[in-house]
């Protein structure tokens, strides 16, 4: 028990470590960025975008070279699912309803689908290879090229505007992002180190602690994000945080630690996870072709969420 609870302590503030590093990293990126002329619209489509999903990157990477590479896919999916069910549903409650003037139907919405489909397709036969991983990081790579595409015009405005502004290497910035970065590594190793010693003493599958606790975890950036634009009236912002999320992780979370090495498909996560994600990524679908999700339809979403830990965990 003493050694329990050890590791739980180290989870937790391996865990706060890896998110408040991983902060203070897509912060300096994109005042380093901006710094350098490089337009606003191009650092949010690129730097920030990337930035609330680094814990589910580095822990994923990190998973692999400890040889516990089934964590990554039970870290995608359990993030995807706590992005749909529980942070779509916060947004909700705070700003109701909360109305979305983008036209989400044009792109976003049918990649975020077909980023979850693709995700499932790839694991079917409990294999990831590195041909499908490949196949993901491309997919992708082509979102952001059609993003960047599109904003073309909002970037040309941005370089009128500062195009007889100094450009400055802010030191400070450059200090933060390389300290930063170093404890995201020590964050994400020792998040994974913990999970792997808890799930060895309780005797639980480590894919089960990374689809709830790791999942939620590494969810708390979106989860503030979202909260922070749903109480200033930016709904776009709270549900494009959560769409970006989720097709980066599909597509990238899982890829890229699918390029570095073998993943290990756990078969009842294809069972359970994988339905529910599949299933949540419908509903928001629908949810939001009225261009808005009402405080009821989040209530709903946050019971999805709670039948779907508590079936983890047996209470349901």
């Amino acid at each position: 028990m003493p050694n329990l609870i050890v590791w739980i302590v180290i989870f937790i503030v391996s865990l706060f470590v890896l998110i408040k590093a991983s902060d203070f990293f897509t912060d300096a990126a994109e005042k380093i960025g901006i710094s350098l002329g490089i337009s606003p619209f191009l650092v949010g489509v690129t730097i920030v975008s990337v930035g609330t999903s680094l814990p589910e990157l580095v822990s994923s990477i990190i998973a692999v070279y400890q040889n516990s590479s089934e964590i990554v896919f039970g870290n995608v999916v359990g993030s995807n699912i706590a992005n749909i069910f529980l942070i779509i549903g916060t947004a909700s409650l705070i700003s109701s309803p909360l109305r979305i003037q983008y036209e989400l139907i044009n792109v976003d919405l049918p990649l975020f689908v077909g980023s979850a489909f693709l995700l499932g397709l790839t694991v079917l036969d409990n294999n990831f290879s590195k041909n499908e991983a490949i196949i993901c990081i491309l997919g992708y790579v082509v979102y952001v090229l059609y993003t960047i595409s599109s904003g073309k015009e909002e970037q040309e405005l941005e370089k009128d505007g500062n195009r007889n502004s100094k450009k400055i290497l802010p030191t400070k910035q450059i200090a933060i992002l390389v300290i930063s970065s170093l404890f995201v590594f020590l964050g994400a190793t020792y998040t994974i180190e913990s999970v792997t010693k808890i799930s060895k003493i309780l005797e639980i599958a480590k894919e089960l602690i990374a689809l709830s606790a790791v999942a939620l975890g590494t969810s708390l950036p979106e989860l503030i994000v979202t909260i922070s634009a749903a109480k200033k009236g930016r709904p776009e912002i709270a549900v494009g945080n959560v769409l970006g999320s989720n097709i980066f992780n599909s597509l990238m979370v899982l890829g890229i630690p699918g390029l570095i090495g073998n993943l290990e498909i756990p078969e009842d996560l294809i069972g359970g996870g994988l339905l529910v994600l599949l299933a949540g990524t419908i509903m928001f679908f629908f949810v939001t072709q009225d261009k808005q999700v009402t405080r009821w339809e989040g209530l709903i979403f946050f019971l999805f969420y709670g039948w779907f830990i508590g079936n983890i965990f047996g209470l349901v």
